[in-house]
């Protein structure tokens, strides 16, 4: 794979959240996952949430692009980034609950070519519950930046 690398700006909008309280679940919030730990945890009550972070992209021998960063998971060919859940009390520690994956193949190629991209999501399951899962087109909503 090449080492040469090229940052990506990536925006993630989650709007529609579920609530500070959901299900048996209380004090929720949402952060982008940085390694192991929630970066820029965000209220469940809030009225959207909005996190912009920096992942490489790299093409590796065979033309394909690949991702790298430490926002980015999975293996390679299926590259992802998690929204975390979790309970957080004041003065508490953040105790994850559930994820959501956001794939990094389903960006679309002007998005990748001009080196910026954003995703628009609810953030809001069908059950009034947080978004868990695989996360995939047209549940988010992937623009050129």
């Amino acid at each position: 794979m090449s080492t040469s690398a090229t940052p990506l700006a990536l925006r993630i909008v989650g709007t529609e959240l579920p609530g500070r309280s959901c299900g048996t679940f209380t004090d929720v919030h949402v952060a982008v996952q940085r390694g192991r730990e929630p970066d820029g945890a965000v209220p469940g009550d809030a009225a959207e949430a909005v996190w912009e972070f920096t992942v490489d992209t790299v093409l590796a021998p065979d033309g394909t692009r690949d991702f790298r960063g430490p926002y980015v998971h999975g293996r390679r060919g299926a590259r992802f980034l998690y929204l975390t859940w979790g309970e957080w009390p004041p003065g508490g520690a953040f105790t994850m609950f559930r994820r959501a994956k956001l794939f990094l193949d389903d960006l679309p190629a002007p998005a990748l070519d001009r080196g910026a991209a954003e995703g628009r999501l609810g953030l809001t399951d069908l059950h009034g519950l947080p978004l868990c899962a695989a996360v995939r087109p047209p549940r988010i909503r992937w623009t050129a930046g």
